[in-house]
């Protein structure tokens, strides 16, 4: 009999009705109304609506029926209609460019579940390396009315900033300033310190970074810093922009280290992956890592821990990123015409078998 009343339910047979066109079955693919709800618990259809209404008013018995006539049919509440109606989604952007970069794919993982505990739903969107990419992307989350976009990769023309603005959407930057834009930063230039001064105790004279041809203003900050303390210190820096900022770019940043003037004793790799190529060339030239020379990354992604690797790097925590994000998230929503929020995020080095023991 329940399975008769269910399909009815479905189908819109009980008391005649015609059957609802946004229910679903199992064999047709549609899914179950709350008017389908309704009917099999005898209840009218803002009864069910209240139901799953945290706070509206509903008799005991009635949300009881409602509950177990749900549970029945695998009735699911249709938050995206909820939020159009409201003029609003849960849905939040996360813009990225190479998202299968070991970083950037543990900073989507832990955006994607602070957003998800928050109750958002994120959206990822992969970009090409164009403004146009940017825009185009923006505008796409403003049209199914995103509640945020979160830049992990490029900026936002100022045009765009102003569309978001009118309409009431937060754009949040990772490891990038734009003035007038709320951001969470990993402190890079602390982290180029204590690169500087890790390879300063393990004896090196003779530095040098290895940076992208085209890089970020993140990676460009680590760069600058520790020229600036080698400098300030009476060293000059080596400064190598070879390729992408991934691994190629920097087996060709270790190529041209080695084939212009001495190869140096100490080698600041602004991310990783940039450090695991210089390394494997380095080796491969036949230079002894750390006795001839000290390599130091920065991110530590977990390919950092492997054996092959071992290396020393800074720390930047994705998962208090991505919790700066959701608080940002709050407080701007909660103050739209706050002044810029900017958060500085510590990183802390970890030592392991790259850099040479004090001496």
């Amino acid at each position: 009999m329940l399975c008769n009343t269910i399909m009815n339910a479905l189908w819109g047979k009980s008391s005649g009705v015609e059957r609802v066109s946004d229910s679903r079955d199992n064999n047709q693919g549609r899914f179950v109304s709350a008017q389908a709800v309704a009917e099999l618990a005898g209840v009218s259809r803002s009864a069910v609506s209240r139901a799953f209404t945290p706070g509206a008013s509903i008799a005991p018995a009635t949300l009881a029926r409602v509950r177990e006539a749900a549970a029945a049919l695998g009735y699911q509440v249709n938050d995206l209609a909820r939020g159009l109606l409201a003029n609003r989604s849960r849905l939040v952007g996360l813009v990225t460019s190479d998202a299968d970069a070991p970083f950037r794919a543990q900073m989507i993982a832990a955006l994607s579940h602070a957003l998800i505990e928050r109750s958002n739903i994120p959206a990822i969107i992969s970009i090409g390396p164009t403004a146009d990419d940017i825009a185009n992307a923006s505008r796409q989350l403003l049209r199914y009315r995103a509640e945020a976009t979160v830049f992990l990769s490029g900026s936002p023309p100022a045009s765009l900033v102003d569309l978001t603005r009118r309409n009431g959407q937060p754009l949040i930057l990772i490891n990038r300033a734009e003035t007038g834009l709320d951001s969470v930063h990993c402190d890079d230039r602390d982290g180029a310190q204590q690169a500087f001064e890790a390879l300063c105790m393990a004896g090196a004279t003779r530095f040098a970074v290895v940076n992208s041809a085209s890089p970020s203003p993140s990676l460009s900050a680590r760069e600058h810093a520790f020229a600036e303390f080698a400098a300030a210190s009476g060293f000059e820096a080596r400064i190598v922009r070879a390729g992408r900022s991934d691994y190629g770019g920097g087996q060709e940043a270790a190529r041209q280290l080695l084939s212009n003037g001495p190869a140096p004793d100490a080698v600041f790799c602004v991310n990783d992956l940039m450090a695991f190529g210089t390394l494997d060339h380095l080796r491969d030239a036949g230079l002894r890592v750390p006795h001839d020379v000290s390599v130091i990354g920065f991110d530590d992604v977990p390919i950092a821990a492997w054996s092959s690797y071992r290396l020393t790097t800074l720390r930047q925590d994705p998962w208090r990123i991505a919790r700066d994000v959701v608080s940002i998230l709050d407080r701007r929503l909660a103050d739209p015409d706050s002044p810029p929020i900017s958060v500085y995020v510590p990183v802390e080095l970890v030592v392991r078998e790259t850099v040479m023991a004090r001496r």
